[in-house]
């Protein structure tokens, strides 16, 4: 297969646009998966509320991702954009996960610690604040770091509603020129881009508080 060039640099316009939506996709979704899967871990520990919460959870982590998008997408309002069904059902899948991260990492603040804040008549926020959360994130940032790059490589499934991402785009041009495999291979190099840089600032994020 000749490998044309020149083609490849005309579309690239088209695919770092849809890369941009990609990595802003990402970064939002991301976002709201480390803050609901925070609250998750924390109103986990009220039992009954817990029992319910790990019902749900399971079931949105044993259900494949791509049918939850096109399930959400359906049922949500014609004036609800597909790039924000996508970001809202990409932030809910992975607070599941994101919220055992937390619970890991509370679950590892020793008993010492919650006891000393009773001791100390502390209020409940501020235990949570000052003592509790401080320590729990910093043991699991590395783990949470994965689940980044994870999600940016789930989203190429919101081509399955529409969202003008990377693979959305590629897909767009190389039908357009007959041109799909060069297409798709410049996406999977624009994909390596970003991931391989941030998989390696996660391996030293690990390295730093592998002994915390």
């Amino acid at each position: 297969m000749f490998w044309d060039f020149e083609w490849t640099f005309q579309i690239m316009p088209d695919l770092l646009s849809g890369l941009w939506v990609t990595v802003q996709i990402t970064v939002i979704a991301y976002l709201m998966a480390l803050a609901l899967g925070l609250a998750i871990a924390i109103v986990r520990r009220v039992p009954i509320i817990g029992s319910l919460l790990h019902f749900v959870m399971e079931f949105i982590r044993t259900t494949p991702l791509i049918i939850q998008l096109v399930f959400v997408f359906l049922l949500a309002p014609s004036t609800v954009s597909g790039m924000t069904v996508g970001i809202l059902v990409l932030g809910v899948h992975y607070s599941s996960y994101t919220a055992e991260v937390y619970r890991s990492g509370i679950e590892g603040v020793s008993k010492g610690q919650w006891e000393a804040a009773r001791a100390l008549s502390l209020p409940t926020t501020r235990t949570w604040g000052a003592i509790v959360l401080p320590q729990a994130i910093r043991k699991v940032i590395p783990a949470l770091g994965n689940y980044l790059i994870a999600m940016f490589k789930d989203t190429p499934l919101l081509f399955a509603i529409g969202v003008a991402e990377l693979l959305t785009e590629a897909q767009r041009v190389g039908s357009a020129d007959f041109r799909i495999v060069e297409a798709f291979t410049v996406v999977g190099f624009l994909f390596l881009l970003v991931s391989i840089p941030s998989a390696i600032v996660i391996r030293r994020l690990e390295k730093r508080y592998a002994a915390v």
